[in-house]
């Protein structure tokens, strides 16, 4: 296993980033974007660059004259309060993914604030990574002290939404075994309008109800109302969903709003994305693939567990990355050999990691 770590590319440029910080190995990114109308790093990969020298001490980052290269070498994680600025090219929760994987091996507990836009298309919105992200941590024994608290709301194109992020130190994770996915039990969901008439809210409400109790009594759908300063500075309304099984499996689905589409489009389409990723199953959802798997990989030195559906493409290249960062390889196999499932039982050797960081506080 070499010193430091090569890549081309500007394609999972996040968690290359944190497996770089975690392992303590020098990261080396070329090839970004070369033939592009605007080659190099865009805005958002500049500011995370920015974000994680500011959680970080003693971090190195080059980064070419023409932005297309970059250099990490990475510091330790120091924690404490931290106020960054995001731009609105992307939402907070781009900037949240990667800082939710570092935090809890920090120096001092992390008091993060984020400005920017707070939900949008492309990543995870804030409501989704408060009551699904931190969640998913609570059995690797992060949980006293985790917090995600929304101040202000931020819809793209302007933003101007808030939110802070506290998280407690861990000395080690702990070995997950999760290998029973249970029965949905119940479904909740948060929708929110700002700068808009409130009966958007309910609108969405309606039109989600109406498809998914068909499936299960135990829906509350929960109106998030914001007003005046705390709603930011564009109208803009969202619905996000979550499922939660009798083992404490979660899965998520969210639907944004777009210009000249009625709200109950929005909600239907997010009623039928929270369905299908029920019916893909497992113990983890899609989107938290790479946290659990990163999770495992840094527990105690025992063999962790874990059930969940087809890895994306985005998680194949993690666990080649991870087997490039600490040389760990996971072992993946069919979960049922009978039924004809399509769930798959990953399990891996932990790495023990220990956070050396706050034994020198």
């Amino acid at each position: 296993m070499s010193s430091s770590l090569h890549y081309s590319g500007h394609l999972y440029f996040r968690h290359r980033l944190v497996l770089s910080i975690l392992s303590g190995k020098s990261i080396k990114i070329d090839k970004i974007r070369p033939g592009d109308k605007n080659p190099g790093l865009p805005d958002y990969e500049i500011s995370l660059l920015r974000l994680i020298e500011k959680v970080t001490n003693g971090t190195v980052i080059e980064i070419s004259l023409t932005g297309t290269a970059i250099l990490v070498k990475p510091g330790i994680i120091a924690g404490g309060p931290v106020v960054h600025e995001c731009p609105t090219s992307r939402s907070i929760g781009y900037f949240l993914e990667p800082i939710i994987m570092l935090a809890p091996f920090s120096k001092k507990p992390l008091s993060l604030t984020l400005r920017g836009i707070t939900s949008d298309d492309k990543d995870l919105s804030v409501d989704l990574i408060r009551t699904v992200t931190l969640p998913h941590l609570e059995p690797f024994g992060i949980s006293d002290g985790l917090e995600l608290k929304i101040n202000k709301r931020g819809s793209p194109p302007l933003g101007g939404g808030e939110v802070s992020f506290l998280c407690p130190i861990v000395k080690q994770v702990k070995t997950l075994n999760f290998v029973e996915p249970g029965k949905v039990k119940r479904i909740r969901g948060i929708a929110h309008a700002v700068r808009l008439s409130p009966q958007f809210s309910n609108r969405m409400i309606e039109a989600a109800r109406s498809v998914l109790n068909r499936y299960i009594p135990d829906i509350y759908l929960y109106s998030d109302v914001y007003k005046g300063e705390e709603s930011g500075k564009s109208p803009g309304y969202a619905l996000s969903l979550v499922a939660e099984t009798t083992t404490s499996a979660l899965h998520c689905a969210e639907a944004v709003s777009q210009p000249g589409v009625a709200p109950e489009d929005i909600a239907l389409q997010a009623s039928r994305s929270l369905l299908s990723e029920i019916e893909r199953g497992g113990c983890v959802d899609q989107k938290h693939q790479t946290l659990v798997l990163l999770m495992m990989v840094l527990g105690s030195e025992d063999v962790g567990r874990c059930r969940m559906a087809e890895p994306t493409e985005r998680t194949v290249q993690f666990l080649r990355d991870v087997r490039d960062a600490f040389g760990i390889s996971f072992k993946i196999v069919p979960a049922d050999k009978s039924r004809g499932s399509r769930h798959l039982l990953y399990s891996c050797y932990g790495s023990g990691y220990v956070n050396t960081n706050r034994t020198l506080a």
